[in-house]
């Protein structure tokens, strides 16, 4: 994706970017707030050194490499994004602790709402303060959050040199397989109301039964 001119990111400063959410998702990602590149655009993790959609389809939660510009089809996989603020800012270091705590809580009623199996908060030392669990490690959290299962996980900005992206993907591919049984389950149960709903066509009995019709019998 193309680099906004300067005067266009700098106005970017302050404006949010819209959630890619739905109900019910397996999965949604909590950044820690929008970058400016991401406001400017309108698209999530959109800065060209971000790993954010490289970890995701490397961890095989997407079925292919989805560019930024594509966030919205991330609720097809059962995916979303939010941010923890919506202000966009230069880094992250320019937020301040109370607005983090404060969009905890508003998060709360966000998920509340809309009924994600797992929160995956991006960004260990932001989660830490917005939680108040200063001695929080990633990987899967003993709480959960509204009802949801929480999980830390490293902020997947090239800025994050303690993470490297083989690495990225390894922790990643953690919550993918910790959801997984629950998506074979639903894709199960989909599949199921989908066949009662819709009933076999002629060429399809025939295909199924050959010459022999089940309601020929009484």
């Amino acid at each position: 994706m193309r680099q906004p001119p300067p005067e266009v990111l700098k106005a970017a400063a302050g404006t949010p970017c819209r959630d890619v959410i739905d109900r019910d998702l397996q999965i949604l990602f909590c950044g820690i707030n929008p970058s400016l590149m991401t406001a400017a655009v309108g698209h999530h993790f959109a800065r060209p050194g971000n790993r954010f959609w490289k970890t995701l389809a490397g961890a095989h939660l997407t079925p292919r490499l989805l560019s930024a510009a594509e966030d919205e089809q991330l609720v097809r996989f059962g995916l979303g994004i939010t941010n923890l603020v919506a202000r966009a800012t230069r880094t992250a270091a320019e937020l301040s602790a109370e607005e983090l705590v404060a969009g905890w809580q508003a998060l709360q009623k966000k998920i509340r709402h809309y009924r994600p199996r797992t929160i995956a908060f991006l960004g260990i030392g932001a989660y830490r303060i917005a939680s108040g669990d200063r001695g929080a490690r990633i990987g899967p959290q003993e709480s959960t959050l509204a009802g949801a299962s929480v999980w830390a996980l490293p902020n997947p900005s090239g800025l994050n040199a303690h993470y490297q992206l083989p690495e990225l993907i390894e922790l990643y591919g953690g919550i993918r397989d910790a959801n997984a049984p629950a998506a074979a389950v639903e894709e199960e149960q989909r599949s199921r109301s989908e066949s009662v709903k819709t009933p076999a066509s002629p060429a399809q009995k025939k295909k199924m039964y050959g010459n022999y019709d089940p309601q020929e019998e009484d």
